[in-house]
């Protein structure tokens, strides 16, 4: 399955949105990125939301890391589509 990056921007901006409702819903300030964890282990009450925050966070992982291949692979292209037009 290949998805565009188009694609891959729009679902992006999906669990950026949902995770954001979860941020403000439990007021999740964590001083950095590696205690957000346990931020929102301590504060998120309803064990449905941590799970749907655990499973945001891995695909925001996994969606941002395919974004950015899929990117580099769109400029190299580009790169070489003008490198092949000058010579």
């Amino acid at each position: 399955m290949t998805i565009s990056y188009s694609d891959t921007r729009k679902k992006l901006d999906q669990i950026t949105t949902e995770m954001l409702e979860l941020i403000r819903k439990y007021d999740l300030d964590a001083a950095s990125p590696f205690d957000v964890i346990e931020v929102a282990r301590t504060k998120i009450t309803d064990q449905n939301d941590y799970i749907r925050f655990l499973e945001l966070s891995l695909e925001g992982r996994i969606y941002g890391e395919y974004g950015d291949a899929l990117q580099k692979q769109i400029d190299e292209e580009a790169k070489s589509h003008a490198a092949k037009t000058i010579n």
